[in-house]
């Protein structure tokens, strides 16, 4: 298939790319700045400049890419500015969705998150509703990707690995040398960039709806953080006890459709030489 992937030069998009080239796809993938073309087409895709809240330019990257199929890895998360990133979540999938409209296309892939189901101690499904006061945006994302007819939400866990905020130097890396490393919640959900970018690809053929994709094992801040810890070379960490609960998150549905992580557990991808953390 020809493949626009919306995000090429972030974390996931230059995981996704080599991916997307190893099972026969072309790609056609965007970023904000010229300076990022290099970064794409070291990763095995075409590069193209779009602008997301530009109608012309995502106009342009449509008749560029003349795309079977769309992948949504837009963030903006560079500065952590959370209004910024439930802008694209808001107004460029809608952007996105309406021109896949009209070029024809009616199979979307797009990036949402597995931390916005209510707490619990139970395994959380996709059918979980949202949490009270979920994350800004995300509703607005998954309801616009579910409008195409083939149109597919990855529920990804808190990435680690190349390229993200858990790898060699990175931010927390730096946050565990420091002694700040705080987690989102007392329970949480990892998935390897790799094993997401994995996902990603098979999703292209997997029918219309809402998929976790998550390792094998939630983990615990009292797990986790002394494992990452040692694996950047921090001391141990202080655990936080004020922490709200978090849910962990089943992903047998992805399973269920042939999708195994190289990384089946958080403990090997953090620990392991081919993880990008130790």
């Amino acid at each position: 298939m020809r493949i626009l992937l919306a995000g090429g030069a972030g974390a996931i998009g230059r995981q996704v790319i080599p991916a997307l080239v190893a099972a026969g796809h072309e790609v056609w993938a965007t970023s904000r700045s010229a300076q990022k073309a290099t970064v794409i087409e070291e990763a095995g895709g075409h590069p193209l400049v779009m602008d997301v809240y530009d109608e012309a330019s995502v106009e342009e990257a449509f008749v560029a890419a003349r795309p079977d199929a769309v992948i949504h890895e837009l963030t903006d998360l560079s500065q952590y500015d959370l209004q910024a990133n439930a802008r694209v979540r808001i107004e460029g999938t809608r952007a996105l969705v309406d021109a896949a409209r009209r070029h024809g296309v009616d199979r979307m892939v797009a990036q949402s998150i597995s931390w916005i189901v209510p707490d619990g101690d139970t395994l959380a499904t996709e059918a979980e509703p949202y949490r009270p006061g979920v994350m800004p945006g995300v509703p607005e994302l998954e309801a616009a990707v579910l409008e195409l007819a083939n149109g597919v939400v990855l529920r990804y866990g808190q990435f680690y690995g190349p390229g993200t905020w858990r790898a060699r130097g990175a931010m927390d890396a730096v946050a565990a040398h420091e002694g700040t490393l705080r987690p989102m919640a007392r329970v949480v959900d990892f998935v390897h960039v790799t094993d997401a970018a994995s996902a990603t690809v098979l999703a292209l053929d997997w029918p219309r709806g809402v998929v976790n994709i998550v390792d094998d094992e939630p983990a615990t801040a009292a797990d986790w953080m002394p494992v990452f810890a040692a694996a950047v070379g921090a001391p141990a960490p202080a655990i936080p006890t004020d922490l709200p609960p978090g849910r962990p998150v089943s992903n047998a549905l992805a399973r269920s459709r042939d999708w195994k992580p190289r990384f089946a557990s958080w403990r090997i991808g953090f620990t392991s030489p081919d993880g990008g953390v130790a």
